[in-house]
């Protein structure tokens, strides 16, 4: 009996089989054509769809790195359902190394987008339309912001518990419960009923080893979980386990004075409200402040620039009732 096939972008993808096709909507004003690479494997036996996605921000490049990663070492090549992967969603941005389109705007913001809309927008539309459809479930990939270095961690809807668990089965440090962004491409896939898991890890412009490591663990965790793939040799680890922060409220702590910002706040690491986890001075040596810890919580999120404005967000931590055990701090 012959094998079923489906039908995306034109292509014909058959059981067992893999497939490369390009999503090609717009071309630069210098008419070059510029083609979004789509990467499908698709496994012998059913099963559900993942679709792995990395730079929709086009300066995100870590999480560019781990879909890269999960496709070099044929990790995307499923026993059962299928894995689209799209290591660079915004290649636009990742082509110039900045976050933005060409035409300005924030993909991640302009979502489901538009057919006669902005150039952001047209292609978010037939990214909705063409690709999201097929899938069951959403590992979306990013980064901190500019020098915002994050801790790896899940992002999910609130209320959904079984995003949550899903988050804990990915295995980042810290599970964030956050809502959902109007016009963001998570927001806009869970409206067409797909789970999705936003992983940020690291910061923008930047490679680094540990954050891709827990990022492409994460995704081979919830491919075995889900049945598409038997992972045991690949996730298996030494030692207990490590049970994810889960954060339920949050606050920014940010710069008192404008300076030279030195963090000494670890990520990770559990402070209590008052602990000095940080300094700013002003760049001649006439003073230099202490920065301190609002609230009792973990540090998941640390500013790196060295130069802050009065009013800069410096460091994010969770919001704690109270101090943790030291089996349960990280």
């Amino acid at each position: 009996m012959p094998s079923s096939s489906i039908d995306i972008l034109g292509e014909a993808v058959s059981q067992g089989k893999g497939i490369q096709i390009h999503l090609d909507i717009a071309k630069l004003h210098t008419r070059t054509k510029i083609e979004v690479p789509i990467i499908i494997e698709r496994g012998k036996e059913p099963g559900p769809t993942i679709l792995i996605t990395g730079g929709i921000h086009g300066d995100e490049i870590n999480g560019v790195e781990i879909v890269r990663q999960i496709v070099a070492k044929g990790y995307n090549k499923p026993e059962k359902g299928m894995v689209i992967c799209i290591p660079v969603v915004n290649i636009f941005g990742f082509l110039n190394q900045t976050r933005q389109f060409p035409d300005g705007r924030d993909l991640n913001r302009v979502f489901p987008g538009s057919k006669t809309g902005s150039l952001a927008s047209i292609f978010a539309h037939h990214l909705m339309k063409e690709i999201v459809p097929l899938a069951d479930y959403c590992l979306d990939f990013h980064t901190g912001g500019a020098n915002r270095f994050n801790a790896p961690q899940v992002r999910i809807n609130e209320g959904d518990e079984e995003s949550l668990e899903l988050a804990k089965i990915f295995g980042a440090s810290f599970i964030m419960k956050s809502k959902r962004r109007e016009k963001s491409y998570r927001d806009s896939a869970i409206k067409m009923g797909k789970k999705v898991l936003l992983f940020e890890g690291g910061k923008s412009l930047d490679i680094d080893k540990k954050v891709t490591k827990v990022g492409v663990k994460g995704a081979l965790h919830i491919m075995h979980h889900l049945g598409v793939r038997d992972f045991s040799q690949e996730i298996s680890s030494k030692g207990k386990k490590t049970e994810p922060i889960v954060v339920e409220s949050s606050k920014w702590i940010r710069a008192r004075y404008s300076g030279m910002f030195r963090s000494s706040a670890v990520l990770g690491k559990f402070y209590s409200k008052g602990e000095v986890i940080g300094s700013i001075s002003d760049p001649f040596g006439f003073f230099e402040k202490s920065v301190k810890a609002l609230v009792n919580g973990y540090v998941f999120c640390v500013n790196q620039a060295p130069i802050v404005n009065k009013g800069d967000a410096i460091i994010h931590m969770s919001m704690e009732k109270k101090e943790p055990s030291k089996k349960s701090e990280n």
